[in-house]
């Protein structure tokens, strides 16, 4: 686990992106994930996934518009020792996502 709790911070393009994109019922929220496939500024062959789910044991989190943005313990082996920032990518008209290192 990660000793320190992870920061997420989602810009408000990015926002209306996953509440328009996603139709995020209530009592659910946005969870970013490590996946098999592609790759991402931390990790060759692993990239950045997400789903629509509730939270169990998260490390990080972060609440914008009433939606819960988290990433779960299970994936402390792609996040760790980095916190997340989403942005919006204007031209691929999707988010985009940053790992900033933890100090």
């Amino acid at each position: 686990m990660i000793s320190d709790i992870m920061k997420i911070e989602v810009s408000e393009q990015a926002q209306k992106w996953f509440e328009d994109e996603l139709g995020i019922p209530e009592g659910k929220g946005v969870r970013f994930l490590g996946k098999v496939y592609g790759n991402s500024q931390i990790h060759e062959g692993f990239s950045i996934g997400i789903d629509v789910d509730e939270p169990i044991l998260p490390i990080g989190k972060a609440e914008y518009n009433g939606i819960l943005y988290f990433i779960e313990d299970a994936d402390d082996w792609f996040f760790s020792g980095y916190d997340l920032q989403v942005v919006f990518d204007e031209k691929q008209n999707e988010p985009a996502y940053n790992f900033i290192e933890q100090k």
